[in-house]
């Protein structure tokens, strides 16, 4: 599969062994809605053995959608990686960044880790990078409403290409100072791997802007 392939087939993975959030339903929902107005296939699974040669072979993207904890088997790890390497498109959703903290790979793949998070609140996404079809449809400050995520170490570095960050000046308990991305993509392999720590909430999933987030995001990953 090249990078050059069209959004066709999406496998959203929901598997959690740690905290699990009660929007999933909601995440599958509206990436089920989005393949059918927009014309590509959606299957989704917590079960882990679906990550064999087989089962990912013509895929487009693979969907983190919230995941949490030890979700794959080792020889899922190694079927996911090769795949991604081989042209294959990641997209991690929220808690996909508190996901398999003992691989390595899936630490560089993602970008980054999460760390903790102060309450659900109303902040600012400061959109870096409106060309991106993840952004394009969002103004330059994006009032939202989320659990705002800090991360063990900040993605921004060679490579790594930061689309969205937040004001922390703009809610309470922030911990990564002036530069605090929320939002970025990178190559791996010859795939790519896009991040959103968004969509904490059953209600980011039916507002049109997130849906137009993951959808670019989606036709991002896919190449």
């Amino acid at each position: 599969m090249s990078q050059t392939d069209r959004l066709s087939d999406v496998l959203v993975f929901t598997r959690t062994t740690a905290y699990r959030h009660d929007s999933i339903p909601a995440g599958q929902a509206a990436l089920r809605e989005l393949g059918e107005e927009h014309g590509f296939t959606v299957e989704t699974s917590d079960d882990p053995s679906v990550f064999t040669a087989a089962s990912l072979a013509g895929r487009s993207v693979v969907v983190f959608l919230s995941t949490s904890g030890e979700v794959l088997t080792p020889d899922g790890r190694v079927v996911l990686r090769r795949w991604i390497s081989d042209g294959g498109g990641f997209m991690g959703v929220h808690s996909a960044a508190c996901t398999e903290y003992d691989w390595p790979y899936y630490g560089e793949l993602l970008g980054a880790r999460f760390a903790g998070h102060p309450d659900f609140q109303p902040g600012t996404v400061l959109v870096e990078d409106r060309s991106h079809p993840a952004m394009c449809h969002l103004p330059p400050r994006w009032d939202w409403n989320d659990e705002w995520y800090d991360f063990r170490s900040n993605p921004r570095r060679p490579g790594v290409q930061v689309l969205a960050t937040i004001d922390e000046t703009g809610y309470e308990g922030g911990g990564m100072g002036a530069d605090h991305p929320l939002v970025w993509c990178k190559e791996a392999g010859a795939g790519r791997s896009f991040y959103s720590s968004l969509g904490h909430a059953d209600d980011a999933y039916t507002d049109p802007a997130f849906r137009g987030h993951l959808l670019g995001g989606l036709h991002w990953a896919a190449g």
